[in-house]
């Protein structure tokens, strides 16, 4: 079972430790900066092609950011 609040709180804790600005995740991403708020929030998922190119910016493992490995 994937556990939406454990996927937040790894992307949250990957982007503190990338140094990245959620103004600049969001610049590299193509979105408005609000957005990247709300996918920390828990208020918006990111879209799958999003999502891949959020892991690739930060270089992480989707699979962990899924909780699918520890």
């Amino acid at each position: 079972m994937i556990i939406l609040d454990k996927i937040r709180e790894r992307l949250i804790e990957a982007i503190k430790q990338s140094g990245l600005s959620q103004t600049e995740i969001a610049k590299r991403l193509g979105i408005k900066q609000p957005t990247v708020g709300q996918y920390l929030s828990g208020r918006a998922m990111p879209a799958l092609d999003t999502f891949a190119n959020l892991c690739e910016i930060l270089d992480l493992d989707p699979a962990y950011i899924l909780c699918l490995t520890n």
